[in-house]
């Protein structure tokens, strides 16, 4: 047999299989996960403010009054009083649906998954923002696409840059089959798009007919206001819109969703069918029995307090103690802040000094697939307690202020850290 000592069957892999690699937040898991360690790393929601009893009693109801149900096979195309029931979440953001637009999913990571399996063939582009979610980039390569960052300020991906990339995508003969974006309280970058900025993206997606991929994981979690809009509230055609009850209810239920035209919804259930058969009945009997008999959006206001606290944990902390030359993004919602250091910093080169002085980040890089991000950072305030932010930050200034002292005396900062060999298992941290 070839292959290697260490792995036997290497020479059997599908070449898509060599497109798979460790996240930067997976690997940095072993280390983040220790209880002395700060980690403003993993996206983790703070399902501590969901009542746990509650939880416990719906779980319980279900079990009792339609358990024959609820531990069986089920629709490949989800439970259809659940999509019901999400046609009242979406509405949050406008998006109007019927239910047989709807596909219940392992999670919104399956829809992403299903959907690129639907679309693209090796070689197939995907446009992404830059940086762009390390799971939807993960998701990408393993289906062998050809993926293209597009630029991002501070209202989120660029309109002019993305006209310029599907022109120079196709100048040299190359299919964009998606575009890819985080509208609303972005992972990682914290931005949000405006109202004008989502109708100039439509109106060029429109024009190219292309796809848009709306992931919307976050859009009920803002801090102010109404939540924003979403882009597929305004073509129903154009938009497979994604979202979750992750960070809404709780990620360990792992149920999500994708509304998407007909003929797509077609294809997405089929694809379904052959990844899980059908997504579990007895989380989706759980969501359901939950939104039906729980003050679902007065929780929704509960997380959205809770994160609010410790955005302003994070911000006033960045702002006390960072030295000068560091930026960072303000999010109105969700769970980042996006940090660039000082110039002639390495994000991926400190975090070795950084773990060591008891705080955990993820290195930029791990948010594109070309190398970028080595002077970016992202934050997470969702899951520690205020005060372990101000903590967190604190150790992190200290970190900054001395990789600038090793900067201004020898010119660079050490070499890259390598936890991919890590065999210690983690959750999905995003």
């Amino acid at each position: 047999m070839g292959g290697s000592r260490l792995d036997p069957w290497v020479d059997s892999y599908a070449s898509r299989a060599k497109a798979m690699r460790a996240s930067e937040i997976r690997a940095l898991f072993a280390v983040a996960s220790r209880p002395e360690v700060v980690s403003l790393a993993g996206g983790m929601p703070y399902v501590q403010a969901l009542p746990v009893e509650m939880m416990a009693d719906t779980a319980r109801r279900v079990l009792y009054e339609r358990g024959s149900q609820a531990l069986q096979y089920g629709s490949g195309q989800g439970d259809v009083t659940l999509r019901e029931q999400i046609l009242d979440v979406i509405g949050e953001v406008g998006v109007i649906a019927h239910p047989d637009d709807i596909v219940v999913t392992t999670g919104s990571q399956m829809a992403l998954d299903l959907v690129t399996r639907v679309f693209c063939d090796p070689g197939d582009v995907v446009l992404v923002e830059a940086p762009s979610y390390v799971g939807a980039l993960g998701v990408f390569r393993a289906y062998e696409c050809d993926v293209i960052h597009v630029a991002m300020d501070a209202e989120g991906l660029v309109p002019s840059a993305l006209s310029d990339a599907i022109t120079a995508t196709r100048a040299v003969g190359k299919k964009v089959k998606l575009i890819y974006t985080i509208p609303s309280f972005h992972n990682p970058a914290g931005v949000t798009q405006g109202p004008a900025r989502r109708a100039e993206i439509l109106a060029i997606a429109q024009s190219a007919g292309i796809a848009i991929l709306e992931d919307d994981p976050y859009g009920l979690l803002g801090f102010e206001g109404e939540p924003p809009r979403a882009i597929r509230a305004d073509d129903s055609d154009g938009v497979i819109y994604l979202g979750s009850f992750s960070k809404t209810i709780a990620s360990g239920l792992r149920v999500g969703w994708a509304v998407a035209p007909h003929g797509v919804r077609e294809k997405l259930v089929l694809a379904n069918e052959s990844a899980v058969l059908c997504p579990s009945n007895y989380t989706q009997l759980t969501i359901s029995e939950y939104l039906a008999t729980q003050p679902w959006r007065e929780q929704i206001k509960t997380f959205q307090e809770v994160y609010r606290e410790r955005r302003d944990a994070l911000l006033e902390s960045l702002q006390a103690m960072m030295p000068e030359g560091t930026t960072w993004t303000i999010p109105a919602g969700g769970f980042y802040s996006w940090l660039t250091l000082p110039h002639g910093l390495d994000a991926t080169a400190m975090l070795p000094r950084a773990v060591a002085n008891l705080v955990a980040y993820v290195p930029g890089t791990g948010f594109y697939v070309d190398g970028q991000g080595r002077q970016n950072m992202r934050l997470s305030y969702c899951y520690p307690e205020p005060d372990r932010i101000r903590e967190g930050v604190r150790r992190l200034a200290a970190v900054i202020e001395s990789e600038l002292e090793v900067v201004q005396t020898f010119g660079t900062t050490h070499a890259p850290p390598d936890y991919t060999g890590s065999s210690v298992p983690s959750p999905h941290l995003e």
